[in-house]
């Protein structure tokens, strides 16, 4: 088989565990998504307490970790979509040539996915659908895609000076 062929199947099976695992996480009502992400926001706390070695009582983890609460779940819709964004352009790139509509292809894609995300979410009891999150998500695809592009730049510029 060929080889962008089987890149291709491979990015796929990727990206449809990619919209899987972001469908459950959109799926979780208001108060599971929310214990989530103040589990998680408390064991970075923890974590930092414990590697700077700051000493802080209970009453100061559970207030650093409830402000760092809204910016995780951000930074975690970021990277979802961070990942969809390198998943989407790397697979259109085995069939695309032109970079400029492989980049805007990627960027529709990603808004969508976002938006649909939302629309799903809006109807889940405890969750809402916003804007904001749709333009987060899309900035991380986004930021994939440049990755992308850096790293084949890079890819191009280290094998033009082996050849010279």
């Amino acid at each position: 088989m060929e080889r962008r062929v089987l890149v291709t199947l491979a990015e796929a099976v990727l990206l449809g565990a990619l919209y899987s695992l972001i469908f459950r996480f959109s799926a979780q009502d208001g108060g599971e998504s929310g214990s989530l992400s103040g589990m998680i926001s408390e064991k970075c706390v923890e974590f930092a307490n414990w590697l700077s070695g700051s000493g802080w009582n209970a009453a100061r983890e559970a207030e650093l970790a409830e402000w760092l609460e809204y910016p995780l779940r951000k930074l975690a819709h970021f990277s979802e979509y961070a990942c969809m964004g390198v998943l989407v352009y790397t697979l259109w790139s085995q069939w695309m040539v032109r970079r400029k509509q492989l980049c805007i292809l990627t960027v529709i894609w990603v808004f969508l996915s976002a938006s649909g995300d939302e629309i799903h979410q809006y109807f889940v009891p405890g969750r809402c659908a916003r804007f904001t999150d749709v333009l987060i998500d899309t900035g991380g695809g986004v930021f994939g895609m440049l990755f992308c592009l850096a790293v084949c730049a890079l890819y191009r510029k280290r094998k033009e000076k082996k050849k010279a």
